[in-house]
């Protein structure tokens, strides 16, 4: 039987174990800025797919994401063990790490809304002068107030 809740529990403690062994225990230099963003246990509680993200050393230098997907498949038995330990479950779950591009994704709409408001901005500056083509009142009036149905609509 599945049971949603304890497989959330059991993502959010196999989630604290993982972060904090990467963080505290292996001493792999290429898991340096690696976050563990989210995890998910299958409803049978045997497999655990685990969300990173990688932050670089500097804004202008791109994370090496295929040195940090190595070293967690270097890391994985080690990090099964730790699992295995710290929750005291009878099956250890299998871990699978995914790269999260959840952030990433939130960087592109950050962008694109900026481009968005500027190019807002030039039309609300370019429309500031502007008058309309026309007339300012294009629909007829009655100048005369004759008979109803002679054809003009009157102002109300």
């Amino acid at each position: 039987m599945s049971d949603p809740a304890r497989a959330k529990r059991l993502a959010k403690r196999i989630s604290a174990i993982v972060a904090s062994a990467i963080e505290y225990e292996i001493k792999d230099p290429r898991l340096a800025g690696v976050t563990i963003t989210d995890a998910k246990v299958t409803g049978d509680l045997h497999d655990a797919t685990l969300y990173y993200t990688v932050l670089g050393s500097s804004l202008d230098e791109e994370p090496d994401y295929a040195g940090v997907a190595a070293a967690l498949e270097s890391a994985k038995g080690v990090l099964r063990s730790k699992v295995g330990a710290g929750t005291g479950v009878r099956f250890t779950p299998t871990l699978t790490f995914e790269r999260d591009t959840v952030p990433d994704a939130a960087n592109r709409m950050s962008e694109l809304l900026a481009a968005a408001r500027a190019r807002d901005a030039e039309l609300a500056r370019v429309r500031e002068g502007a008058v309309p083509a026309g007339d300012a009142d294009p629909y007829r009036v009655a100048v005369d107030e004759g008979e109803p149905g002679d054809g003009d609509r009157t102002a109300d």
